[in-house]
């Protein structure tokens, strides 16, 4: 039901109010459609189901937009203290201190979140019950420019490789330049093994490819070379969620794919957006892949064999 520009939106047993959502947040240009806040509730709506498993449990950090794409944006760690209480929090230590983490665990809080204008979700590796160990590790295939080739090709090699550790995977567009290659793992690892696996992984595909991929940290050092992120692995760092909307025109959407997707010839990272990401969902591109984790011990002892 909408009021005067407030949208009264049903999720489970609650009812979220949702201001201002005719307020433009990707305006059209060029080829891109513009996208009110409606049109975000709706996507989010529709996406729940599929969203919900790679968020439930971890703590967020928030991507706002209160004024679209065209405003001021800014990425929010700290739960405000005029969150409704229904939301769940959680304390996490940090350097100086703690930061109090949102949680989004139902319908009602995504779509609150919507409410309060937060376009992207950046989620932790780990879950509250084990803040210190990640159940996912991610390399993310950032290229020299916006060249998906470049990316697909990585892509190619390191799958090889992770197959070759006998290590589940699947690939992931970022509804930006790249591509994010996921792996599940069964949490028994903290963050500094587990980063340090995803280090020497890496290592080890640049020096087959020197000459097409990297590991250097600064820019300047990697010439037209793709950057084989892994700093992403480690406490307090975040990545973007599955499903989650960038804060790009049109709005693209981080989108889970499977191997045989890098085949499609339309492919790039910006290809689903929230008009039709959700059917893309329906395919379930990562099944049963949650449930393949992996411990790093064997993968380990087969890196470190090939090596010798």
């Amino acid at each position: 039901m909408t009021d005067g520009g407030t949208r009264r939106v049903r999720a489970g047993r609650r009812t979220v109010e949702v201001k201002r959502v005719d307020k433009v947040l990707f305006p059209g240009s060029g080829d891109a459609k513009e996208y009110t806040k409606g049109d975000l509730v709706d996507y989010h709506r529709s996406v729940a189901r599929f969203m919900l498993p790679h968020l439930r449990g971890r703590p967020l950090m928030l991507e706002r937009h209160p004024d679209g794409l065209d405003g001021p944006e800014f990425m929010q760690k700290n739960t405000p203290e005029h969150y409704p209480d229904r939301i769940r929090r959680v304390e996490v230590p940090k350097e100086d201190g703690t930061v109090r983490h949102t949680v989004c665990d139902d319908t009602a809080t995504l779509l609150y979140l919507t409410d309060q204008a937060c376009l992207t979700l950046h989620r932790w590796l780990s879950r509250t019950g084990s803040i210190n160990c990640p159940d996912r590790l991610v390399f993310d295939l950032d290229p020299a420019e916006d060249d998906f080739g470049q990316v697909l090709e990585a892509a190619r090699f390191l799958g090889e490789l992770l197959d070759e550790l006998e290590l589940p995977s699947a690939p992931m567009t970022t509804g930006s330049r790249g591509l994010h290659i996921v792996v599940p793992l069964t949490g028994r690892q903290d963050f500094d093994e587990v980063r340090e696996f995803a280090r020497d992984v890496a290592d080890t595909l640049a020096a087959a490819h020197p000459d097409r991929l990297t590991t250097a940290a600064r820019k300047k050092e990697r010439g037209d070379r793709l950057y084989l992120d892994v700093q992403r692995n480690a406490y307090a760092q975040t990545v973007v969620a599955p499903y989650t909307v960038r804060a790009r025109p049109g709005a693209p959407v981080a989108t889970p794919i499977a191997w045989a997707d890098l085949d499609d010839p339309d492919l790039h990272a910006r290809r689903w957006t929230i008009a039709d990401a959700v059917e893309k969902a329906r395919s379930d591109p990562w099944a049963g892949l949650m449930r393949r984790a992996r411990a790093l011990g064997p993968a380990r002892r087969r890196l470190d064999s090939r090596k010798g």
